[in-house]
C-alpha cells in the first residue's frame, strides 16, 4: 500500500507539483498529514490548504495554477493573464488576473490581481488544467489596457494555434477595430 508521501506525490505529479487538502482528502489523505510532511520538509506549506512538491521540476505554467488555487473554487484566469498563459500578445503582466464568480475573504499575494465577474460558462475553459477564459474573451476583456496593435496581431497566432476559430477571429478583428475608432 502506497504511503501517504507516494499518494499526494501522485496528485502532485499532475497538478504541477501543488497538492491542496481537499484533494489530498478526495484521496483518502488526512489534512494532518500534509502538515506533518511539510514540518519534516517534504513537502512545502504554500498557503492554507496549498503545499507543494519542489522536487517536481517547476513549468512557466506554475504561477499561473497557484494564482487560481489561491483564489480558490471556481476561480480562473482573465485578460492578460490568458493571453501570457497562451503566449499571446506579447503580454507579461506583473500581476495575475484570476476572477471569481464568488466573493472570496481573506489575503492574496500582491502578485495576483482578484476581480469578481459573472461570466457565462460559455466562456470559461481549461488549458494545461488551468481553469481560464477563452482567448477570444480574453483578447475582448483585455482592450482596456493592451495596445489594440498587439490584440489584432495575436489572432492569427490563436488562430493557427486552434484556439479561436475564422468566424470568430473575423469578429474579434472588427470589434477591436470598431474599439479604435
Amino acid at each position: 500500500m502506497a504511503t501517504y508521501r507516494q499518494r499526494a506525490w501522485d496528485i502532485a505529479k499532475e497538478a504541477y507539483g501543488y497538492v491542496t487538502t481537499r484533494a489530498a482528502a478526495e484521496a483518502g489523505i488526512p489534512a494532518i498529514e500534509l502538515a506533518k510532511l511539510a514540518a519534516r520538509g517534504r513537502l512545502r506549506h504554500v498557503a492554507h490548504g496549498i503545499y507543494r512538491f519542489d522536487e517536481l521540476p517547476a513549468t512557466r505554467f506554475d504561477q499561473f495554477f497557484e494564482a487560481v488555487l489561491r483564489v480558490g473554487d471556481g476561480a480562473f484566469l482573465v485578460g492578460d493573464a490568458v493571453l501570457s498563459l497562451h503566449d499571446l500578445a506579447l503580454v507579461n503582466p506583473r500581476r495575475i488576473r484570476v476572477a471569481t464568480r464568488r466573493r472570496r475573504r481573506g489575503n492574496l499575494p500582491a502578485w495576483i490581481s482578484l476581480e469578481k465577474v459573472d461570466v457565462p460558462d460559455t466562456d470559461v475553459t481549461s488549458f494545461e488544467g488551468i481553469p481560464a477564459t477563452t482567448v477570444a474573451r480574453a483578447l475582448r476583456d483585455a482592450q482596456e489596457y493592451v495596445m489594440t496593435e498587439r490584440l489584432l496581431d495575436a489572432i492569427p497566432t490563436a488562430v493557427s494555434e486552434g484556439l479561436v476559430g475564422e468566424t470568430e477571429a473575423k469578429r474579434l478583428r472588427r470589434d477591436l477595430m470598431a474599439a479604435v475608432r
